[in-house]
């Protein structure tokens, strides 16, 4: 198994800190973003979005990081990590859509423009990632974990890494209570792996 991965990714981060989760081990092929390595033909080849991450297992390609995340599940996870049942497979889809959407255009833009100086608005990222950070503090002042079972599952992997690294953009996580709650629940997993900037 490979994974086409940038240590700073959050997305990256999601497949690398499952993997870590399962105990299993992928050879990581760091990608040169800066350098644009990821819209060579070479990379393209392997994933015509040209983004990270990129997973390659028994010769198949797979990227978008949430669709990384199903395939580990089904293929090699206790079925708690992505139940079969309509309920928590409707639930996981909703997290998994919040993770590449709000979550990404929320504290993940803002660290972009703080971070790595991409070009943007960083104030109006700011305040789209209070918004997130908000309702997700809520959601989790009533659940444990975000799909709302008894384990956690893969939409928390999906969420964690660009709500944990909200201060990266500039983003104070102090107010909220539950969502630290959650960290350290994530952070106490056995198998865990931590990334720059967590």
């Amino acid at each position: 198994m490979q994974l086409h991965d940038f240590t700073l990714s959050g997305n990256c981060y999601k497949v690398r800190l499952f993997l870590g989760l399962l105990g299993r081990s992928a050879e990581l092929l760091p990608v040169d973003l800066r350098n644009g390595e990821q819209k060579t033909p070479a990379f393209l080849a392997l994933n015509p979005r040209g983004q990270v991450p990129v997973l390659v297992d028994e010769g198949q390609a797979l990227y978008d990081s949430q669709a990384i995340l199903v395939y580990l599940a089904r293929r090699y996870a206790p079925d708690s990590w992505y139940p079969q049942d309509a309920l928590s497979q409707a639930r996981i889809a909703s997290w998994l859509s919040y993770a590449a959407n709000e979550a990404a255009k929320g504290p993940g833009q803002a660290r972009l423009h703080a971070l790595f100086g991409a070009p943007g608005d960083l104030p109006a990222a700011q305040q789209r990632a209070i918004q997130v950070l908000e309702l997700l503090d809520q959601h989790l002042g009533r659940h444990n974990w975000l799909a709302q079972g008894a384990a956690p599952s893969i939409a928390d992997l999906a969420v964690y890494p660009y709500i944990a690294l909200a201060g990266d953009g500039g983003v104070d996580l102090t107010p909220y209570a539950h969502l630290h709650a959650w960290f350290a629940r994530i952070r106490a997993l056995p198998g865990y792996l931590t990334m720059p900037g967590l």
